[in-house]
């Protein structure tokens, strides 16, 4: 059984563990997520599981950053 999708105006678990200046939006939703820096990504946690069924397994994030 999954959890339900809190509110957009809920952040995501990580963007409550990193630095203020890596917290960004959501590629999708605009949730605040940790967007930047180390360990950052695109998607929040309930849209990267939604690209996961969309896409499959092998969906990832590619930095495109040098």
């Amino acid at each position: 059984m999954t959890t339900p999708v809190p509110p957009v105006s809920e952040p995501d678990p990580s963007a409550l563990t990193c630095p203020g200046d890596q917290v960004g939006p959501c590629a999708t939703c605009q949730r605040k997520i940790q967007k930047y820096g180390r360990g950052g990504g695109p998607l929040c946690e309930w849209c990267f599981r939604s690209a996961l069924e969309q896409w499959g397994p092998k969906v990832r994030h590619t930095s495109t950053r040098p």
